[in-house]
């Protein structure tokens, strides 16, 4: 057999890893031959740009090769295919010169292509003339990549790809493909092995389980939030105010007939007016990223460059995002490059090697949640999370990410026995690679005008530092040992509050150490934990007149705000990521009232400087007796750039009212009360100060002036100095 005898039998058989040496336009000599494989045609003809048929091509193999020699070079010929008693015509794919240059391909395995997205996925492009899709994939160790799909009945014989040695790439133009085209990669490890069929890791769309097939996407959204990424990109958050409403947009609300989740357009009507209305200023949304079980919430995602289409098309999430920005709000997305799950179709294995994931299991996989953990030492992958970070950021205009799991990056020891992780290079524990990856990540999505979160719950130091001070680089980090102890100390019976005040104080003497965000999140609504309101102590009365309390008093605390939905009107059950929040609640006036509390705190939070504007240095807190432990009694200074901008907060943790409770403050004058949590329009009893206190010349608490309070039983009280 000859050689291209054998290379012929390849072809046939979806063996040959190089196809465009033999199909397509070869010149030979004096002559230029023509190959295409189509095994379902009976005879093929070249035609020229007229459709005039230029030669009869040739049967050179049995499973359908044809051949044609023509004397002159064709360059924009045409094939018409005939099949049983019809015929068609296609442009040849491998007549087609790469658009994937050698620049790209280089900086990809320097893992340096900014624009990852742009070069690698399914893209509509027109190429002389003639429009199609350019598929372009990583994988280094196949041997045979395929672009499959309804339009070659899902046959890897029909359109084998080009591959790049150099970077490990593979790529194919298909003329005639267009957006909403359904594929997916069917490709042979190193040995020949046939592996399960891939979705696209770059794909824009994906089809929901039980199909998973990426679907070619083309943008035509024409955005409307210009005034809003201006005023982003010259606007530091660090001292404005931020309360975020954290969402799981399936559960939120759903359709009274069905219980069917709501589209993204709906939700742009909806939740972006409830959420205007509440006075929130972002909207937290847990992971859009595609993915395939319901119970990960978003979690363990296979499609990160494609928003779930469970509640509708790219486009949609788009104007979903728009309406947010026109109507003032930002949105925050929960990104996860912490692991990937295992599914046959994603990233595990993609090439019949450990592509994305480290080989050693002691590196490369969770033991609590059975994932796969990316190489954050590999330039590609790095390359392919800070690709897909600045892809939300700048193709679907996020404002921030929050960093899901982060510890689990930080520490090769995470949730390993002493003989499961492997040391770094020093014999730490650390894993210098992942803070690599984050430093980059933080700097390059900083440079956009966006911003970055991490849920870290160790005291790894610098966490919200800036790299060029030796930090990890994010704007903010959630404060987990502030949630933690504040919800133990909440948790206590009244009578035993006076032996966990420190669970309440010792916050302060960390609390500018970091840029921290206080999150009350969906974590602490599941698994047996409980809602909110269940989570507090006592009869209905005390544990509503709790939740005020804790809400008030978190406020008026130093740091950012995070809730999650349902919170904020005292859901009873645990959060059901299958079911609609229980708004029926809000027909009771308790439930209500908590709604309206917070509806006042957000309100009144963004319009006080001194409770936002100086929340990440000592200079805007100061105790003004955190010793009262006998009666329950916090009470602290909120202060502004201007010192003299100030709020006095203080909390009665006791279901006893305090009368001629005297607190020290700085400065005569008028406390105007602004929060009471125990007002009667919260659905508390009404007991406080007929609105406001002037301040008395007595000297109480180191200080010149006093306000002699009554403190409302379980309750929060919030002056404003005027």
């Amino acid at each position: 057999m000859t050689t291209l005898e054998s290379s012929y039998d390849a072809i046939a058989q979806g063996r040959h890893g190089d196809p465009f040496k033999v199909l397509g336009p070869h010149s030979a000599r004096k002559n230029w031959t023509v190959r295409s494989f189509q095994p379902q045609a009976q005879a093929i003809e070249v035609v020229d740009a007229n459709d005039e048929l230029l030669i009869d091509m040739q049967s050179v193999h049995a499973d359908g090769l044809f051949e044609a020699r023509l004397p002159l070079p064709v360059v924009t010929y045409r094939l018409r295919v005939h099949v049983n008693d019809h015929s068609y015509i296609i442009d040849d794919p491998y007549r087609f010169a790469s658009p994937f240059g050698d620049l790209d391909r280089h900086l990809m395995r320097e893992g340096k292509l900014r624009n990852l997205a742009e070069k690698l996925g399914a893209h509509v492009i027109e190429i002389d003339g003639v429009e199609g899709v350019h598929f372009a994939v990583w994988a280094p160790a196949a041997s045979r990549v395929s672009v499959v799909g309804l339009f070659n009945g899902w046959d890897g014989r029909r359109h084998p790809m080009r591959r790049h040695p150099t970077g490990g790439g593979w790529d194919i133009f298909i003329p005639g493909l267009g957006a909403g085209d359904y594929y997916k990669y069917e490709i042979l490890d190193a040995k020949g092995k046939l592996l399960p069929l891939k979705a696209d890791p770059f794909a824009r769309q994906m089809e929901l389980a039980p199909g998973n097939a990426s679907i070619v996407h083309q943008d035509d959204y024409r955005w409307q939030d210009t005034e809003w990424l201006d005023a982003r990109r010259a606007t530091s958050t660090l001292d404005q105010p931020m309360a975020i409403y954290e969402v799981h947009l399936g559960s939120w609300r759903r359709q009274s007939d069905g219980n069917q989740a709501l589209s993204y357009r709906e939700l742009a009507e909806s939740l972006v007016a409830y959420v205007r209305d509440m006075g929130y200023t972002h909207i937290e949304l847990l992971p859009v990223s595609e993915h395939p079980f319901d119970g990960s919430w978003g979690y363990q995602p296979v499609g990160l460059f494609a928003p779930t289409s469970r509640f509708g098309n790219p486009e949609d999430f788009k104007f979903f995002i728009d309406c947010c920005h026109q109507q003032g709000i930002g949105v925050i997305m929960d990104w996860v490059p912490a692991h990937f799950p295992r599914d046959d179709f994603g990233l595990g294995r993609f090439d019949g090697s450990h592509l994305y994931e480290h080989a050693d299991p002691r590196q490369g996989a969770h033991p609590d949640w059975g994932t796969l953990i990316f190489n954050f030492g590999r330039p590609e992958v790095v390359n392919y999370l800070i690709a897909n970070a600045l892809f939300w950021v700048e193709e679907y205009h996020i404002d921030a990410l929050r960093v899901d799991a982060v510890a689990s990056m930080l520490y090769l020891d995470y949730s390993r026995e002493p003989d499961e992780w492997i040391p770094n290079q020093y014999g730490g524990n650390e894993n210098l690679e992942a803070v690599d990856f984050l430093r980059q990540m933080n700097e390059q999505v900083h440079a956009t005008g966006a911003v970055t979160i991490a849920e870290e719950s160790t005291a790894w130091p610098g966490v919200s530092h800036p790299v060029y001070t030796g930090g990890l680089g994010f704007s903010y980090k959630w404060n987990m040992g502030w949630m933690h102890d504040s919800l133990d100390y909440f948790g206590e019976n009244p009578v035993h509050r006076r032996y966990h005040q420190d669970k309440l104080t010792f916050g302060l003497l960390y609390a500018f150490s970091e840029n921290f965000i206080l999150p009350l999140s969906h974590d602490e609504v599941v698994h047996g934990k409980g809602s909110m309101i269940e989570r507090m102590p006592g009869d209905d009365w005390q544990a509503f007149s709790n939740l005020r309390l804790y809400y008030s008093f978190m406020y008026a605390h130093p740091g950012k705000k995070l809730l999650f939905m349902g919170g904020e009107f005292a859901q009873r059950s645990e959060w059901n990521h299958d079911a609609a929040l229980d708004w029926h609640l809000l027909e009771q006036p308790a439930h209500a009232g908590i709604q309206q509390l917070v509806r006042d705190l957000n309100h009144f939070y963004r319009d006080t400087a001194a409770l936002h504007q100086v929340d990440f240095s000592a200079e805007g807190f100061e105790w003004i007796d955190c010793s009262d432990n006998e009666q329950g009694v916090i009470s602290f200074i909120r202060r502004a750039s201007n010192p003299n901008e100030m709020i006095v907060t203080v909390c009665n943790m006791t279901p006893v009212i305090r009368r001629d409770y005297r607190i020290g403050v700085p400065l005569a004058g008028c406390y105007r009360e602004k929060i009471n949590s125990d007002a009667g329009v919260y659905g508390g009893s009404g007991v406080g100060n007929l609105g406001k206190v002037h301040a008395e010349e007595i000297a109480a608490h180191g200080r010149d002036y006093s306000l002699n309070l009554t403190l409302p039983p379980l309750a929060t009280l919030i002056l404003s100095f005027e």
